[in-house]
């Protein structure tokens, strides 16, 4: 039966793709069908919407994120802080080289700060208006954000996601990341190569002097303007929590938008909640957005996706599929069964965390060597939830960053990444 109703939502999540449906009902028929599997089981749905709950709970704090994030990019649209960075970067950023450039910054920020989330509130947004402002494609830019604010959050130091799998997998943190950086050297060169090429391969935009003018008409410009994206890089050289880090930044964003841009009081704080509007339509599509309203539609997909991992959990609707993934194994192998896992579990847990742990019990007796595993799972359950559209991975940064669902097949370095492990293990059984 747990296959069924597996089945079933699979087909459903594949319809609402196929059909370009919203997303949040196919999730939300997903619950129904989840709950009705916990009233099989002879659960009570008192007991079902508890393990729902549990699963929400279970991922509270990320709704405090959402608000950071929220507010952050309203306040930096009102700031004129993103204003400010466009028009100093496009003076000298040549379109065709923007894409290969969106993806570096955002793998170096995301590098320094050790999170895709807040990488994507910071040095996404700023590329995404940037390539807004010199006519990119914003499919493109938004695939080569996704998959740089992914290579920090894969292997930085200061990095939740690679210390739960040292944790997971009791090898030393370090000594991950050393192995991380080794599998990612090709797929990270190959997706500079092909970002480039299709810098090349566009035509030449030339809208960035016009914007940066209408940008004069719209703020008052100075250095200071850049503060609260320079104090996001300088606190986090002192590890600075995240939240804490966006918290400044939101402050001093607030501090310039009354001082410099003469916004009152009352109406930054409507633009934390509702996102900033600007009064030269021009302009729109390159400033307008942010506000706490803005990460909404994100928020119900996370509480959706939170609520199916209560359920697996308490229902144990997942058991039946470890053993099928042993005789995977002995057929074709440790990594192809963790790879098989990982998309199995990224596409019905919806959450990164949850689909390392779960891939992490149903494959961690596979794999005797610990090193070898934690690298696998970094190079699978790590960065697959990334490209799920619905999954808490993806939706966050898409959302924060305005970027269209279709930004998703560019992001290349996410795919290449188990595609590598996949082909290096098959050469090798080769030879």
């Amino acid at each position: 039966m747990a296959n069924i109703v597996l089945g079933i939502f699979a087909a459903i999540l594949f319809i609402c793709i196929l059909t370009g449906s919203e997303l949040l009902y196919a999730l939300g028929a997903g619950f129904f069908l989840f709950v009705g599997y916990g009233l099989y089981k002879k659960y009570s749905l008192s007991d079902v919407l508890s393990m729902a709950w549990k699963g929400v709970m279970s991922v509270r704090t990320i709704f405090i994120v959402f608000m950071l994030i929220g507010m952050l990019t309203g306040v930096w649209r009102a700031s004129g802080t993103i204003a400010y960075i466009i028009t100093l970067a496009s003076d000298f950023i040549e379109p065709s080289i923007f894409i290969l450039l969106a993806f570096l910054l955002n793998c170096a920020v995301s590098f320094l700060l050790g999170t895709s989330f807040g990488t994507s509130a910071t040095m996404g947004v700023i590329t995404m208006s940037i390539g807004m402002t010199i006519g990119m494609p914003p499919a493109m830019v938004g695939g080569a954000i996704l998959a740089g604010v992914y290579f920090g959050d894969r292997m930085s130091p200061v990095s939740t996601s690679a210390l739960l799998v040292s944790v997971l997998t009791e090898v030393d943190l370090y000594t991950n990341i050393r192995n991380m950086a080794r599998s990612a050297a090709l797929p990270f060169l190959i997706s500079c190569v092909i970002y480039f090429a299709l810098g090349e391969m566009l035509p030449d935009a030339g809208a960035s002097a016009a914007a940066s003018a209408d940008f004069e008409e719209l703020y008052i410009f100075s250095p200071i303007l850049a503060l609260p994206a320079v104090s996001i890089l300088l606190l986090s050289f002192f590890r600075v929590p995240v939240k804490t880090n966006m918290a400044v930044s939101i402050a001093l964003a607030a501090l310039l938008s009354y001082t410099e841009q003469a916004q009152d009081p009352w109406n930054i704080l409507f633009i934390m909640i509702f996102g900033y509007v600007s009064p030269v339509p021009e302009l729109s599509p390159m400033v307008n957005g942010g506000g706490i309203v803005s990460m909404l539609h994100v928020a119900a997909i996370v509480c959706l996706s939170a609520s199916f991992s209560g359920i697996f959990q308490g229902t144990g609707l997942l058991d039946g599929i470890h053993g099928k993934l042993e005789t995977f194994a002995r057929r074709f192998g440790n990594y192809p069964a963790t790879l098989l896992s990982a998309i199995i579990t990224s596409l019905i847990s919806c959450s990164q965390t949850l689909a390392v742990i779960l891939t992490s019990q149903l494959c961690g007796t596979l794999n005797k060597d610990k090193e070898q595993f934690a690298e696998d799972l970094e190079d699978t359950a790590i960065v697959i939830p990334a490209v799920i559209p619905w999954s808490i991975a993806c939706a966050i940064v898409l959302a924060a960053t305005s970027a269209p669902l279709a930004s998703i097949p560019y992001a290349f370095y996410l795919y290449l990444l188990p595609l590598w492990k996949l082909l290096s293990m098959l050469w090798k059984k080769k030879s």
